[in-house]
């Protein structure tokens, strides 16, 4: 491999990835910050609001839906596409976990969040307790990924 120009340390190597696979940690890395920022701080102020004024729970909950649809739709397309690119290049071990957590992570929010926000009408503590529940398991995956998908970087 030629030498970086930009090292001073002729003995420096690097690891070579693949671009598909590059693309795809972006994409699970851009994923898991916006799913640890929902679990650690959006879910739980959230559900505070709910519990402890559930008379501003309609405003709130339907401005959440409003503001974070766009941001959850822009994470999303970029791990179809960067999955999609990745599946058709081949995938590693490291590339099909990264991204079968991703992808269930998606997957878990499509069948399961979203439809539970639909009901959340009003917040009731059970249905509040689920979504918290359910937000953890896709903060699991989205983790997985992001785990997986270092190592894909570090070779």
């Amino acid at each position: 491999m030629p030498d970086h120009p930009f090292v001073d340390d002729p003995g420096t190597t690097f690891t070579h990835v693949e671009p598909a696979d590059l693309a795809l940690s972006a994409a699970v890395m851009a994923h898991l910050g916006f799913q640890v920022t929902v679990t650690a701080l959006v879910y739980p102020a959230l559900v505070r609001l709910g519990l402890s004024h559930p008379e501003e729970w309609t405003v709130a909950h339907d401005r959440h839906s409003r503001t974070i649809v766009p941001v959850v739709g822009a994470v999303y397309v970029g791990l179809l596409g960067a999955g999609l690119w990745a599946l058709s290049s081949g995938l590693g071990p490291a590339s099909l976990i990264a991204l079968v957590g991703a992808w269930g992570s998606v997957a878990v929010t499509g069948t399961l969040a979203a439809p539970l926000h639909g009901r959340l009408g009003a917040p009731e503590p059970h249905l509040l307790s689920r979504l918290l529940v359910i937000d953890r398991v896709r903060c699991l995956l989205a983790l997985g990924a992001g785990i997986a998908a270092l190592a894909l970087l570090l070779g």
